[in-house]
């Protein structure tokens, strides 16, 4: 397996395995399918966004939008990590994700944050494994498919 930048190239793929994740109703609040275009908007926010590659093919990819517009807030981004169904449990969303801290360091950020479904227990358990804290949960966050559904928030302070 291996953790590079993404290219435009992958950006059809990398729609392809978010999509699974808008499909399985598990990952995101999302219901709209992405394209390729969907895909470069999030490319074109400039921020680190890195996929996984096994045998030369993506498997798997995470991402990273700015959190809020605020200047206050430069410092804090949001993110998402996906990986392809036939490839989950094998440690790539950790390599992606592990991939971006120095990036992310570089470019002076210093949190990162995300939502979980509180029953999306792999995520969790991933999140912590990296050092990651779950700090909350925003009850009613959003409706998925008519049904109310909470979101565990977590974060990680790329200094400690």
């Amino acid at each position: 397996m291996h953790v590079r930048d993404a290219k435009p190239d992958d950006f059809a793929t990398v729609a392809d395995i978010y999509n699974e994740g808008i499909l399985g109703r598990n990952s995101t609040f999302e219901t709209r399918l992405r394209n390729a275009q969907d895909v470069a908007d999030i490319a074109d926010e400039g921020l680190p966004f890195v996929v996984a590659e096994v045998d030369g093919v993506v498997v798997g990819f995470a991402w990273t939008t700015p959190y809020s517009k605020r200047e206050c807030y430069r410092g804090v981004v949001h993110f998402s990590v996906y990986v392809a169904g036939t490839h989950r449990g094998q440690g790539i969303g950790k390599s992606a994700l592990q991939a971006l801290f120095p990036r992310l360091r570089a470019r002076g950020v210093y949190k990162m944050i995300s939502g979980i479904f509180p029953e999306n227990l792999a995520s969790r358990a991933l999140m912590k494994s990296l050092g990651f804290r779950e700090v909350g949960i925003f009850v009613r966050q959003a409706q998925l498919d008519g049904i109310w559904r909470d979101d565990v928030m977590v974060e990680k302070l790329l200094d400690e």
